[in-house]
């Protein structure tokens, strides 16, 4: 049997974890913010696409809690990179943005924290079912 463990956020160097944790969410958020103007279908699978690699992104913690966090943060900058590209862009949104599109900023964050805690609870449960020993956390 082939068992895959992904590398911890924290174990990765520096600027891998700004460029995983921070810079693909914005990316990810400004291809969004110019999809929605372009095809509510397209927004949609980009916007499904993103929100699986938010779960698969919570397999690199020890656990939901720290996948958590992360999501929080990447749907948090997803989000914005969202709206303010949009805004940039200046078409009309192929989908609504609600009443007060900023809230869209919440929202994200929020699926993104429970995407992402997800995906660290069930690599914590599949590393305590293989007995793998977690390291401590560095001081």
């Amino acid at each position: 049997m082939i068992t895959y463990v992904p590398v911890l956020l924290r174990d990765r160097p520096r600027h891998l974890q700004i460029i995983l944790g921070g810079v693909i969410p914005v990316i990810f958020g400004a291809v969004a913010g110019i999809l929605i103007g372009v095809s509510a279908g397209a927004y949609w699978a980009w916007s499904i696409f993103a929100g699986i690699g938010g779960f698969i992104a919570g397999f690199e913690h020890r656990d939901g809690w720290g996948g958590a966090d992360r999501g929080f943060f990447g749907g948090l900058f997803y989000g914005t990179a969202l709206l303010v590209t949009h805004a940039i862009v200046g078409t009309h949104a192929k989908v609504s943005l609600g009443s007060f599109p900023p809230f869209l900023v919440v929202i994200t964050a929020i699926i993104g924290m429970f995407l992402s805690a997800a995906g660290g609870r069930i690599a914590r449960a599949e590393r305590e079912h293989l007995g793998l020993q977690e390291r401590p956390e560095p001081d």
